[in-house]
């Protein structure tokens, strides 16, 4: 039966680590979103598709979580954006302990926004608060109109939700409006912008809800 206080004590631990994270981002003026999705959302190409587009306004870094490789952090760093990776080695989700680690690798001060890539997975990224400021997830239309229904708790507690993919919607049966009323079910607040990152949809509506946010917090 001790196993209880146990685990209470290891979230306790992250909760603390979690807050001092932010602390950290709020003194160097740094806006942590925290990015989580399944496997093969698009996590990685919309993140890309985002710097490309504030670049010019925002100066950006990125924190990658894959359980293994480095592909995406060097995409990333291709792009010319500074980026970390955290390999998880077999768990499924970042926690508050790696991303600040993560977070003394990088330049804090020359940094304005910090994207951080979670490990895919529409379960536990959603469960360990990491220090971030926004938390995002992005679903897509291969995935189906059903997840809402299946994973409620992510699509509950998140702040924006990216449904990507849109670019597919001919090919692909998606029900936009009984997914966006299910999600809203759940999270009347949330903001919700369909895009695609190959043909840009959607994208500059989420640019600049992204910099309304970021001056606002």
């Amino acid at each position: 039966m001790s196993h209880i206080p146990v685990v209470e004590r290891i979230m306790s631990q992250h909760d603390r680590v979690a807050l001092r994270n932010r602390a950290l981002l709020d003194e160097r003026g740094v806006h942590a979103i925290n990015v989580m999705a399944a496997p093969g959302a698009g996590k990685t190409c919309f993140i890309l598709a985002t710097a490309e587009r504030v670049r010019d306004r925002l100066r950006l870094a990125v924190i990658e979580g894959d359980l293994a490789s480095s592909v995406d952090a060097d995409k990333v760093r291709a792009a010319g954006l500074p980026a970390v990776q955290i390999n998880t080695g077999g768990n499924c989700h970042l926690d508050a302990i790696q991303v600040g680690q993560a977070l003394a690798q990088l330049p804090l001060e020359e940094i304005d926004l910090l994207l951080i890539e979670n490990v895919g997975n529409l379960v536990c990224p959603a469960t360990f608060a990491l220090g971030e400021h926004t938390r995002l997830a992005i679903s897509s239309i291969p995935e189906g109109d059903d997840k809402p229904f299946k994973y409620p708790f992510i699509f509950a507690n998140v702040d924006v939700l990216i449904l990507n993919k849109m670019d597919l919607l001919p090919y692909i049966p998606f029900d936009v409006d009984a997914f966006c009323r299910t999600v809203r079910g759940l999270n009347p607040d949330i903001a919700f912008f369909p895009v695609s990152c190959v043909t840009g949809e959607g994208l500059e509506a989420w640019v600049e809800w992204l910099l309304q946010r970021v001056q606002r917090l």
